[in-house]
């Protein structure tokens, strides 16, 4: 277990020490004793938050409400920069579900989720505390991500898969970072706009615009937090110019690209999720 130190933030950050056999998904785990008011940045990835510690995680979203334990959030939770996390001696286990397997795995359409966030043992019930307990009686925390793994590679290959078609134009819109005309995409895989548009959105949770922005952004985003000029991220990741990265890291933060380039939860990132996670 790493320690990640970023101004008064100190977390505990664990790896597995081999990439997952399910394509689309990985894990790390977070143990946290003070956890202040961490602003929760949009992913490209459905995040599967899994609790186990003596603490509890609070989440404040920006209608007032707030989620406690382990939750379910869609892609791009956390825009608007209105969804923070707090608590003291948190442990979890967090899970970046490529929305091609998130479907399968939850047992719930994506749809229902957009950049919602949901708590967990409204989708699986008393599953959730099952896991919750089990977590916290293993002892080490690549056993925890072997059974973690384990579980819900048996979800995956129980639930319904997403088309194939849909599933090229994600892996399109992510193997090209969001460099990609969304009009050409319907042509390409032989269906009409309307179709795909529809198959899209139902079963990753979101049309294929908000894809492709979500995808740009989150690049360009790690590009700002490695120390990358602001005009030379707008130039290379697809951006007008660099007002309109402005623009966009405003909408999915509520943050300047300065300020937000020192936020924690991407800065973590190097050490938690080697290579971005599993997101395409």
């Amino acid at each position: 277990m790493a320690s990640f130190v970023h101004g008064k933030a100190v977390w505990d950050v664990a790896c597995p020490r081999r990439p997952s056999p399910v394509s689309g998904l990985s894990m790390a785990g977070f143990r946290v004793r003070d956890l202040d008011a961490l602003r929760m940045v949009p992913h490209p990835a459905v995040t599967l938050l899994l609790e186990f510690g003596a603490g509890t995680p609070v989440l404040d979203c920006s209608s007032g409400r707030q989620q406690r334990g382990s939750i379910v959030a869609g892609p791009g939770f956390g825009s608007g920069g209105a969804v923070r996390a707090s608590g003291e001696n948190v442990e979890c286990v967090q899970v970046r579900l490529s929305p091609v397997i998130a479907r399968a795995v939850l047992g719930a359409s994506l749809s229902d989720l957009d950049d919602a966030v949901v708590p967990l043992d409204e989708l699986w019930g008393r599953e959730a505390s099952r896991i919750r307990e089990r977590l916290g009686d293993i002892a080490s925390w690549q056993d925890r991500f072997a059974w973690t793994e384990a579980l819900l590679a048996r979800r995956y290959e129980a639930g319904p898969p997403v088309d194939p078609e849909v599933a090229w134009a994600w892996h399109r819109i992510a193997g090209r970072r969001g460099l990609t005309r969304v009009d050409a995409l319907a042509a390409e895989v032989g269906w009409s706009r309307k179709r795909l548009w529809s198959r899209f959105r139902t079963q990753l949770g979101l049309p294929p615009k908000h894809a492709v922005k979500l995808v740009r952004f989150d690049h360009a985003a790690h590009r700002l937090v490695a120390g990358e000029a602001a005009a030379r991220v707008a130039a290379e990741t697809g951006y007008a110019d660099q007002s309109h990265l402005h623009r966009d890291v405003m909408t999915f933060t509520g943050a300047t690209p300065a300020n937000m380039a020192r936020e924690p939860f991407l800065a973590v990132d190097d050490l938690a999720w080697p290579g971005r996670g599993a997101t395409p």
